[in-house]
């Protein structure tokens, strides 16, 4: 095989369709040939015209690099609202070239081309009072308002060439043209600090329009803009405004070259739908008794519906959508259901997840109320939803008597594996429902399973937990009433997301989010977007703000992260700094949560946040050496080593000890390489086994701590403990909720034990990843893909596979920026077996548990002789090779 790029991206993204500014191209390359590389690429760039006719805007010329990533757009300016096409030419190692193509669209490129208007609900329009009334809807929700539908036709002569559409809201939306829907984003535009940036979708809907009248129409939901978030019952919604509000702009573009645009202002009707009220949090009320079902098409009468209002024109805030949105991602089907009386039934979609339920209602009576209600686990059979604290997520349909209705409510989400059905007639069929999985679109990068199924379910509940918590932005939780961007939750399961999933584009999206709520001091929040705990951060809190951009170039190699937030975290260090000059961070430490849900013993705040001051003064440093702010860098470096050598003074004593004598505190120091030389860093590393044996080999660590136990065990020699640790599965230990029905990561050690039940319902979520920090360990420890210290997106790639003894075999891979790494190792009765794939680029260093290297066989033969193997040198794990790209088999001898 020739040398293959694939994977082709703009952005980060497969074919966009929102660009504004000059794109950054990529790809990822495979070849089935041994020292398959890249030595040169070339990127053309066609702009597509209405007509049919193309134009070239932009050749790059052949470019000598075996990179792919980075590739900047250096052509004509982009024109708003167009089609490009990019044809990328690769060439390899021996003068062969392969070529493919891929796509990108541009959304409104310059403020000034913005036409459409916000609109809004009417609030004059036939409005009367009655007097309060028992009824079916809570007090809680009963003010919320209903779901608006916005129309409007406009007349067309002939069909035009290319059609897209710009679409935003303040709130959640859903457009559609001539009855149809537009594109495939759930619960659009997604949540932003809306006070700083809104996001716009753009979509090609060339296809969905006719000669004649027309209908550009909308739902409208408060969606996070107006809907109930957080904990805080003094204010748990209308953080942004009062009301949504829609702006859509379609811009028709014939063949001729002429452009017309049809946008929200002036002239659009506007009513109630028969979608009473929708909130993230508290559920959907739908009564398909006043439904309309051809509201949204150019035929209805709009003589009865009252006028928008025009609320502004200010698209300042405005910005395209830059990562994939939320969309539905899987279907489940019922497991089982069972009748509980009383026309109640209990369904089990035998997965923790995130997303809504679709009921299909059969031969049903008019004026039937059926309830949806949604819980993670069962207490006794019925669904146990104390742990949702305010949160009502509860679904409520009203029969019309039509032989069949659907119900999949379309502005909420839940986090639930069990459903309640109340009030259908005669028994539920399992066919006729199923869980619809809704999160953010991304691709899935990591693989991973083995010859433990325990294992493999922990894997799968990381990923869930993964899924059910990236939906537009990385929360905490996806069930109660909190549901928010957690910064140290997603700093420490960070390299976890990275290694299972393309999160890249995300996290890089969230971080402005991050950055928007730095104050003056340079203190970045607890929480992004910025609702409640509006004090300065935490330590490894506000810590996120520099630690995830450094953790998004690490994995994808993408240097635009880190010069986006380095003068950002910067200011957050030198913030620290200010306030605590003797270099032990005491002060401004927020809510100073430390080691947050330890277990067995708790580590000294103090010993976790100088620690975490060290660590962010280190990364900040490294991030202006890579961006060639040397002179900036070097007083950093120097303010990084001082705290190390204050926190060793204070905190270290001459035996090893570091303060507080706990798992938590030892991985700490030498995690972020805070001992003096190797032979404190030796004694700090006795005392961290200490501290594990003590405990017969469990875990005491919090979530901040936990992601380093596996890692840091292995570095100091004792991958031992470290297996011990991931194969325990009493209590505390990752197995123990594998082993109690759990298909997600529990927020807590002891969510639910045989001996207590139920933790405190004040804090009890089935559905956070922060301890499933540990998934990174299955791919760069078990499977052994890592990089060098100094690398970026796998280009310099180390490959050294930990094999578990508890495992007769593993298996799977990582997709790279520079391609597909796959590992597997099977344990025969005499020796160990590893094949191994190394994308087309630079070699890959290899580290095997084998001291000799004679004993090493690849292809029948010794590896020091195989083509593309090279012998580097021994080392304390056994031998490293070289290995050129290509697929390779090794064998060596067990034990």
């Amino acid at each position: 095989m020739s040398l293959e790029p694939y994977a082709l991206r703009v952005d980060g993204q497969s074919a966009p369709q929102g660009v504004i500014a000059a794109p950054t191209f990529s790809w990822r390359l495979r070849s089935d040939r041994r020292g398959a590389r890249q030595t040169a690429y070339r990127i053309t760039v066609v702009l597509r015209l209405p007509g049919g006719d193309t134009a070239r805007v932009w050749d790059s010329g052949r470019i000598g690099s075996d990179l792919t990533v980075g590739a900047r757009y250096a052509g004509a300016p982009l024109m708003s609202s167009a089609d490009y096409e990019w044809t990328l030419e690769t060439e390899d190692e021996r003068g062969e070239t392969t070529v493919r193509a891929a796509r990108f669209a541009t959304g409104i490129v310059h403020p000034d081309e913005w036409d459409a208007a916000w609109i809004a609900r009417n609030p004059n329009f036939r409005r009367t009072a009655l007097p309060p009334q028992d009824t079916d809807i809570s007090f809680t929700v009963n003010k919320l308002q209903p779901v608006r539908r916005f129309v409007h036709h406009f007349e067309l002569d002939d069909v035009p060439a290319v059609a897209k559409v710009h679409v935003s809201a303040k709130g959640a939306y859903r457009l559609y043209v001539n009855g149809r829907k537009v594109g495939d984003d759930e619960l659009a535009p997604g949540w932003t600090e809306y006070r700083d940036r809104i996001t716009y979708q753009s979509w090609d809907v060339s296809g969905m329009l006719r000669p004649g009248r027309n209908s550009l129409a909308a739902l409208l939901g408060d969606g996070w803009y107006a809907g109930f978030i957080g904990t805080d019952r003094r204010h748990q919604a209308q953080h942004y405004g009062t009301e949504p509000a829609l702006l859509a702009q379609l811009m028709l573009d014939g063949a001729d070259g002429g452009r017309t645009v049809v946008g929200t202002g002036e002239g659009w009707k506007e009513s109630a739908s028969d979608i009473l009220y929708a909130d993230m949090l508290m559920g959907q009320y739908e009564d398909s008794r006043v439904a309309q079902p051809d509201w949204h098409l150019p035929e209805c009468d709009l003589d009865d519906w009252s006028d928008a209002i025009v609320l502004d024109r200010d698209i300042r805030l405005l910005t395209p959508e830059v990562d994939p949105g939320v969309r539905v991602t899987g279907r489940l089907p019922a497991v089982s259901v069972t009748a509980r009386g009383n026309g109640r039934h209990i369904v089990d979609f035998g997965q923790n997840l995130v997303g809504r339920v679709r009921l299909t209602l059969r031969d049903q009576p008019a004026d039937r109320r059926i309830q949806l209600d949604h819980a993670e686990v069962l207490d006794e059979g019925d669904l146990y939803t104390a742990n949702l604290r305010t949160a009502e997520p509860v679904d409520v349909f009203w029969t019309n008597g039509d032989a069949e209705q659907v119900f999949e409510p379309r502005f909420t989400l839940h986090g639930f594996r069990f459903a309640e059905v109340q009030g259908i007639d005669g028994d539920l069929d399992p066919a006729d429902i199923e869980a619809v999985v809704l999160h953010n679109a991304f691709d899935v990068v990591g693989e991973f399973s083995s010859s433990s199924p325990e294992l493999d379910r922990l894997f799968q509940n990381i990923s869930w937990g993964l899924r059910g918590n990236f939906v537009s932005i990385p929360t905490d939780c996806p069930q109660r009433d909190e549901r928010l961007g957690w910064l140290a939750d997603a700093q420490v399961f960070a390299p976890t997301a990275l290694a299972i999933a393309d999160v890249g584009p995300l996290l890089r999206r969230w971080l402005r989010d991050v950055r928007s709520a730095q104050n003056a001091d340079g203190a970045f929040p607890d929480i992004a977007p910025h609702l409640i705990h509006l004090r300065e951060g935490a330590p490894a809190w506000g810590d996120g703000g520099v630690t995830i951009p450094w953790s998004v170039y690490r994995a994808t190699g993408d240097r635009a992260v880190l010069e986006e937030a380095a003068d950002s975290m910067i200011a957050w260090v030198r913030h620290i700094e200010r306030h605590n000059p003797d270099l032990i961070w005491r002060e401004q430490v927020g809510n100073d949560y430390g080691d947050w849900l330890q277990i067995g013993e708790e580590t000294r705040k103090d010993v976790l946040a100088t620690a975490y001051f060290a660590h962010s003064a280190d990364l900040t440093a490294r991030t202006l050496r890579v961006l060639g702010r040397d002179a900036e860098a070097e007083p950093l470096e120097a303010l990084r080593e001082r705290i190390a050598a204050v926190f060793r003074e204070a905190f270290v004593q001459p035996d090893g000890t570091v303060a507080g004598d706990t798992q938590g505190g030892y991985l700490l120091a030498l995690a972020f390489g805070l001992t003096a030389d190797t032979a404190e860093r030796d004694r700090v590393a006795d005392r961290l086994v200490e501290a594990v044996l003590r405990r017969d080999v469990s875990l005491t660590t919090g979530f901040v701590t936990v992601g380093l136990l596996c890692p840091v065990l292995a570095s100091i020699g004792r991958e031992d403990l470290a297996f011990r640790l991931l194969h325990n599965d009493r209590y505390p230990s990752w197995l123990f909720s594998v082993k109690n029905g759990a298909t997600t990561i529990w927020e807590r050690w002891d969510g639910w034990t045989p001996e207590a039940g139920f933790q405190s319902a004040r804090m009890n979520s089935f559905n956070h990843y922060s301890l499933g920090s540990v998934g990174a360990w299955f791919v760069s420890g078990i499977l052994g893909i890592g990089q060098a210290e100094a690398s970026s997106g796998y280009f310099d790639l180390v490959l050294a596979p930990r094999l578990d003894p508890f495992l007769d075999h593993a298996e799977g891979a990582l997709e790279t920026p520079r391609g597909r790494v796959a590992s597997s190792w099977r344990r025969h009765a005499d020796h160990i077996e590893w094949a191994v794939t190394v994308p087309p680029g630079s070699p890959a260093v290899v580290e095997l548990p084998c001291p000799e290297a004679s004993d090493i066989t690849e292809g029948g033969e010794n590896a020091t002789h195989a083509n593309g193997v090279t012998l580097m040198d021994r080392t304390s794990r056994g031998t490293r090779l070289r290995l050129e790209p290509g697929t390779f088999t090794f064998r060596f001898p067990a034990g």
